[in-house]
């Protein structure tokens, strides 16, 4: 575990570009990352030199330790600066208080936890850091010092030079701290985590900060990555406005356009006037009889009928202002028109479904796969037409016979229609897919079918031919409202139904 202390700095000398302070108190408690902290006297190892970071950036390195001492009551460390503009800035707010904070970033190797206080008993020091939030007011710069003269240039590199002697000679005068190294390098270790008494990311970044930050953690940037974790917990109170919210140009819903009871019977264009559409229907028909010399030839008059089905309209409109149609994306226009095709789809194929479910005919078996069957032989008496279509609704059909229903029936103890293997004579029907053979028929699954006028959803078994759906195909419509700027959008088409053999539809049941 690897946390940091905030402690306030004693010292910044700005003349020899040094700061110093108590960098760590002992036995007092203090609030970090991993909640309430004590370190025990001698906790830390710091026989290695370490960085002085601000704010716990690594990419914002400020100087190095030069000198570190354990006392009775804690660490006191003096650090160099480098020549750089941030560690001048770092030097001027350490000497006048506005950034008068330490805060230590250490590797736990072994603590206890004792009544909610996590106990540090041995660590090794990693980091330092400059902050504006000390956690114990007992540590205090004591010394800014900083000089741009070419004598304490030189008295620089001797100190730099001589920086890993110092911290041996200062470990080897204090036992304890020869001890902790000893602990950090003992086999048995109870853990070896991560964190911090502050959040080692500064959420005060500007909105060309905050975009970098995107572009480095999308290259891998643990740090780019913190920062974009901790602005998404605090955007609300903290950094309103700087996480712009991400709409997607994909919308959740439904808009499905097929229509599969329609696609599996005839289609035919609308005539281009009349609200009624007239079919001859053939009513007693010629006929041919064996007939014996001498003998009057069989005769019976052809009588023709119309049959009258009514032309019906499908309509839908809405209404939005010209700055949604101006300013969308995605396109509210275009989401709004296909939103209409859809409705207009799916009405339409329920009102054909349900023409031919109310007229239809009954046929019923023990099972559901003789139903099935008379359902077949029905059909084809009517027309003299093998009926090629069987059309369940996804769920819901009356007596089980629906898309649920026969992925489900059984025979024998095996699957009737969803078998794998294809030599399974009652039909093949996919587990992924909607599409399938019952007993020799094309299945139609179709989630737009009601039912009839009592909303009951027989399966269906007919010919292609049974029905004919006539269609003028679909109108748009667009009207500016000057007055308040607001467009309203229609769209419409005509249909008509003309169930030509309204028998040849067989609604089955399992009696």
């Amino acid at each position: 575990m690897k946390i940091s202390y905030p402690i306030e700095i004693t010292a910044a000398d700005t003349n020899k570009r040094t700061i110093s302070g108590k960098i760590v108190t002992w036995d007092e408690q203090g609030s970090t990352s991993a909640g309430l902290t004590v370190f025990e006297k001698d906790s830390i190892d710091f026989s290695k030199p370490v960085k002085l970071l601000l704010e716990h950036e690594r990419t914002k390195p400020l100087g190095k330790l030069i000198d570190i001492t354990a006392t009775d009551t804690g660490l006191e460390a003096t650090f160099r600066l480098a020549k750089t503009f941030s560690a001048d800035d770092a030097l001027e707010e350490a000497a006048t208080g506005l950034r008068d904070g330490f805060s230590v970033g250490v590797k736990i190797n072994e603590w206890k936890n004792e009544e909610g206080v996590l106990r540090i008993k041995s660590s090794t020091l990693q980091e330092v850091s400059l902050v504006t939030e000390p956690a114990i007011d007992s540590a205090r710069v004591a010394e800014v010092a900083a000089s741009e003269t070419p004598e304490n240039s030189e008295a620089t590199a001797e100190e730099t030079t001589t920086q890993e002697d110092k911290v041996s000679e200062i470990t080897s005068e204090a036992p304890i701290a020869t001890e902790a190294v000893e602990a950090a390098q003992a086999p048995v270790v109870t853990a070896n985590y991560m964190a911090y008494t502050k959040p080692r990311v500064d959420t005060n970044v500007t909105a060309g900060q905050y975009a970098a930050a995107q572009i480095r953690a999308i290259q891998g940037d643990n740090d780019a990555r913190d920062l974009l974790a901790a602005l998404a917990i605090g955007t609300v109170s903290e950094n309103t406005g700087m996480i712009p919210p991400n709409y997607l140009r994909d919308v959740i819903g439904v808009i499905d356009s097929s229509r599969p009871f329609i696609d599996s019977i005839e289609r035919a264009p609308l005539p281009n006037s009349g609200l009624k559409i007239f079919t001859p229907v053939l009513g007693n028909q010629a006929i041919v009889g064996l007939t014996a010399e001498g003998v009057e030839y069989a005769s019976q008059d052809t009588a023709v009928t119309f049959q009258e089905d009514n032309i019906v309209k499908f309509a839908g409109a809405n209404v939005f202002n010209q700055e949604v149609l101006d300013r969308s994306d995605p396109s509210m226009l275009d989401l709004l028109i296909r939103e209409l095709a859809a409705s207009y789809a799916q009405k339409t194929d329920a009102y054909a479904a349900k023409i031919a479910s109310e007229a239809a005919a009954g046929s019923s078996g023990s099972t559901i796969y003789t139903a099935i069957a008379d359902g077949i032989a029905d059909a084809y008496n009517v027309m003299r037409f093998t009926p090629n279509r069987l059309m369940v609704a996804p769920s819901g059909g009356e007596d089980g016979i629906d898309f649920a229903g026969l992925l489900g029936a059984v025979a024998d103890g095996r699957p009737l229609f969803a078998a794998a293997a294809p030599q399974n004579a009652a039909g093949l029907i996919s587990q992924g897919s909607t599409n399938g053979t019952v007993a020799g028929l094309d299945l139609i699954v179709d989630p737009n079918y009601t039912g009839d006028n009592a909303n009951v959803k027989h399966a269906l078994i007919y010919p292609s031919q049974a029905m004919r759906f006539h269609e003028s195909g679909t109108f748009e419509i667009r009207a500016n409202i000057v007055a308040n700027g607001r467009i309203e959008i229609g769209l419409y088409g005509y249909v008509a139904v003309v169930n030509r053999y309204p028998a040849a539809f067989r609604k089955l049941s399992v009696a």
